[in-house]
């Protein structure tokens, strides 16, 4: 049994024949007759109908190919087709054909740099895995892209240019500042005015001297200060999309580095005016003072260290006064734990004392276990206690004995579910809780961020190729971000870890028949259909011709 055509005027019909042999002679039969041929391509019946038929065979592949040596490769292909989009619809694809259309390397820079962003999207790893892992997927105009290429593109995107206007005191104005800025003015319309931006930063450590500049030893958020490391700064707007990247040597310090931020972004994003919030490691005296000058004026939202400053310790969370409930606009059922702002002035400072009643139940409840293992534990003798931090700060030592020390047992009650916030806005209380809180949730982005960049080791030696890579990892981030803006429009909600392993799953298989090749696309599974739906891109067909 097998199919054939019968062409009929100018058409041709699908046919299923059977042979039956009679005496030396072979007759056949037409079982049935299908349809006309176009038509049933043009609608992908003859597709669906061979998928429906290799359901009773295993090896119904091999039956089609006609051969039992039949070789067949398969390839990711979900990835790509997803991200491609991505890149083109926010305009990186465009942004950097513009600035490469004057210069004249000899590779296809543009893709390089795509299959770098794809690698870090997909897995963590060093630029060199980049080169072994690309062979798995499905990724267009690649295949003459070497490792040197990939070095070579990095070097692009983070060598210095001739306008230095905006750059900082750590870090000079480069190639990828350029691209941030037009794809900015690509998307402006995705970025709702810049009324609020977040701010944040992490560290990257290096095994080697990490860069001409770069490198240097200074406070490791990864807990390795005997190794060099560079500062990553991130500017979200206030949806949390990713709005450019600084870089700066590895000593630079948190609190040096926001004024210059904000002024860089006033100056390469045209922004007039905009509040800036901050968590409480970015704030100090220097930089108030800085965010006060009549010249600067700069609205801002910031986090305050409670236990090390004195005055939020002793004037401000000690100020009697009644706590006002905050309810978000558009909440119509009353939460079970409410936030409470309290707004306490201090000479021309403006304080907002907020908590939350269920923390702070929390807060005491923890404390008091802590306290009670601490008695029993005293019945042992203080020497085992000293090195415990749960147990210390609760700790009174005199000579050789300990006890628990009930004023700082009253000290510690004093912050229980509380935070307290410093500004210069004319936003309500509430209000003012409320951007902040906004600010944890943007939190889960800046963990993203730190994810994508764990792409360690970091073989790079030269500044323009460490500030390249790093800046390979900011544009993942983007591209992640807006998947996840398109899938929350669509009414979805996906575990970034069951994207990556539904869309890896989505594979075609390229087969082999005399002369021809054919590719045989998997079942989407779990949420890859979904996904392909967001972003707007269809899903190949089950069969195709190549």
């Amino acid at each position: 049994m097998f199919a054939r055509t019968k062409k009929s005027g100018k058409y041709e019909y699908l046919q299923i024949v059977e042979n039956h042999r009679d005496g030396e002679k072979v007759n056949q039969q037409v079982l049935v007759t299908l349809g006309r041929l176009d038509k049933m391509q043009a609608k992908g019946e003859v597709e669906t109908l061979v998928r429906s038929l290799a359901r009773f065979s295993e090896q119904a592949l091999l039956i089609l190919s006609g051969r039992s040596d039949i070789s067949a490769e398969s390839i990711k292909i979900g990835p790509a087709l997803i991200f491609e989009r991505l890149w083109r619809d926010l305009g990186v694809q465009k942004v950097l054909q513009g600035l490469l259309a004057e210069r004249f390397f000899t590779f296809n820079v543009e893709r390089a740099l795509f299959l770098t962003v794809l690698h870090r999207l997909m897995v963590s790893g060093s630029d060199r895995f980049c080169d072994k892992w690309r062979r798995d997927y499905l990724v267009k105009g690649v295949d003459e892209i070497e490792l040197h290429h990939l070095y070579r593109a990095m070097a692009f995107l983070g060598e210095e240019i001739d306008d230095q206007k905006s750059a900082t005191p750590f870090s000079p104005r480069c190639t990828k500042d350029v691209i941030e800025e037009r794809i900015f003015t690509l998307n402006r319309h995705l970025f709702s005015g810049l009324d609020l931006v977040f701010f944040d930063t992490t560290s990257i450590y290096f095994e080697g001297a990490g860069g001409e500049t770069i490198g240097e030893r200074g406070f490791s958020k990864d807990h390795r200060p005997d190794l060099n490391q560079m500062v990553v700064g991130v500017v979200l707007d206030d949806n949390g999309r990713p709005l450019c990247c600084e870089m700066w040597p590895g000593n630079t310090t948190d609190v040096k580095t926001l004024i210059p931020v904000v002024k860089r972004v006033r100056e390469r994003f045209n922004v007039s005016k905009f509040c800036v919030v901050a968590d409480r490691g970015m704030i100090s005296k220097e930089t108030l003072l800085e965010f006060e000058k009549p010249e600067n004026k700069v609205p801002y939202i910031l986090g305050t260290r409670m236990r090390n400053i004195s005055e939020v310790k002793r004037e401000v969370l000690s100020r009697a006064g009644n706590y006002q409930e905050v309810v978000p606009e558009g909440t119509r059922v009353k939460h079970p734990s409410p936030l409470k702002v309290q707004e306490v002035w201090v000479d021309n400072r403006r304080y907002i004392v907020c908590v939350n009643s269920k923390q702070a139940r929390k807060d005491a409840a923890d404390r008091e276990s802590i306290l009670a293992s601490l008695e029993e534990q005293l019945k042992s003798g203080p020497k085992s206690l000293v090195g415990n931090k749960g147990y210390r700060r609760y700790l009174k030592i005199e000579k050789n004995s300990a006890s628990i020390d009930r004023e700082k047992v009253e000290q510690e009650a004093m912050f229980d579910g509380k935070w307290v916030l410093r500004t210069n806005t004319r936003l309500s209380a509430g209000n003012v809780a409320l951007k902040y809180k906004e600010l944890w949730q943007v939190e889960h982005t800046f963990r993203d961020m730190k994810s994508i960049l764990e792409t360690r080791p970091v073989y790079h030696r030269l500044d323009e190729t460490i500030r390249g890579h790093v800046f390979c990892s900011f544009l993942a981030l983007m591209l992640k971000k807006e998947l996840y803006r398109r899938l929350e429009n669509s009414g979805h909600s996906f575990e970034w870890t069951d994207i990556k392993l539904d869309l890896k799953a989505l594979t075609e298989t390229v087969i082999e028949e005399d002369g021809k090749r054919l590719a045989v696309r998997s079942q989407c599974k779990g949420t890859c259909g979904k996904v392909f739906q967001a972003v707007g891109v269809a899903i190949p067909p089950t069969i195709r011709e190549l």
